[in-house]
């Protein structure tokens, strides 16, 4: 089973929803937020045999990046 999460800072805090589930969490640093997406999926999944991969999704912004041909 694949589940897709999008990872973003709020300004306060790094935040996982799932895209096309009903999880959310959060964490101070990414590494907690890791542990945490853990957490809330095999919350929501409880008992499951199935594998369980995470994907998760982030947007970066580069400083100075500029597209080719730019």
């Amino acid at each position: 089973m694949l589940v897709k999460m999008e990872v973003y800072f709020d300004g306060e805090s790094w935040c996982a929803r799932g895209i096309g589930e009903d999880i959310f969490t959060q964490g101070q640093t990414l590494d907690e937020l890791h542990e945490n997406i853990k957490e809330a999926v095999s919350a929501h999944y409880g008992a499951t045999r199935e594998p369980i991969t995470v994907l998760t999704l982030s947007e970066v912004r580069l400083a100075d990046a500029q597209a080719p041909g730019d």
